[in-house]
Order: structure tokens, then C-alpha cells, then sequence
């Protein structure tokens, strides 16, 4: 069975709301922090043993404040929405850049279908 390689190299691009990550196979993959966000290894997003994720709606303008290092294997990121939790694997991040378009798209009709957006919601207030 083939494992994962380990990134060379994680940066942050925080213009470009990207993360970076060049594996030792060669692969490299720049994903975006909504991306990223969106799919979520933690509980709140994938579910507790759920088949269909939780649809996280209103990230397009998600960004990264902080990523650390999880052992030898994960990233632990933190978003400026204040979602912490879930650890990012070097297989499931590996995952991400190999499957974003399939993986993109998916997420984008899924919205489209629920009737979201990837807008921040912004509440109208109607004074009488």
C-alpha cells in the first residue's frame, strides 16, 4: 500500500487566502482557505458519522490565522470564523489537491441545489 508523501513545503499565501503545500513526490497544490474550510476534517463539518457532510455556506471570504503542526503527519489550522478543530492530514490534504476540481464542484451544485451561498449572509434590518 502507498502512503502518502510529506509535504516539503507549507506557506500560506495571505493575499491570495492560498495555501501552498509541495509534496516529495513532486505534486503541488495550492487550496484555497474557503476550500480548505469547507471540508473540514473536524466533527462540525464531516458529521458524527455521517455519509453527507454538514454544507458549510458563506466561506468565500473565509481566511487562515494560524497553522500548526500536528506531530508528523497534520496541520492543525485555525480560521479568522473561528473554526479550530479537525486535523488536516498529509493523505486527506494530499486528497484535496489531487480531487479539488471533482471535490469543488460538487460543493458549488450542492449549494446551488440547498439554495445557499458562498457569501457571507448579511442580515437586512427593515425599520418601520
Amino acid at each position: 500500500m502507498a502512503t502518502t508523501p510529506a509535504p516539503t513545503k507549507v506557506h500560506y499565501h495571505k493575499q491570495s487566502r492560498e495555501l501552498e503545500l509541495a509534496f516529495a513526490d513532486g505534486q503541488v497544490f495550492r487550496l484555497s482557505a474557503e476550500y480548505l474550510r469547507v471540508h473540514s476534517p473536524s466533527a462540525e463539518v464531516r458529521g458524527h458519522g455521517l455519509t453527507i457532510p454538514i454544507l458549510q455556506v458563506g466561506k468565500k471570504d473565509v481566511a487562515i490565522n494560524n497553522i500548526e503542526g500536528a506531530g508528523n503527519y497534520a496541520l492543525k489550522i485555525t480560521f479568522d470564523d473561528g473554526h479550530d478543530s479537525g486535523l488536516y492530514s498529509w493523505d486527506y490534504l494530499y486528497n484535496l489537491g489531487q480531487h479539488y476540481d471533482e471535490l469543488w464542484q460538487i460543493y458549488l451544485e450542492r449549494l446551488e441545489k440547498e439554495g445557499q451561498t458562498r457569501e457571507t449572509s448579511v442580515i437586512q434590518i427593515h425599520q418601520v
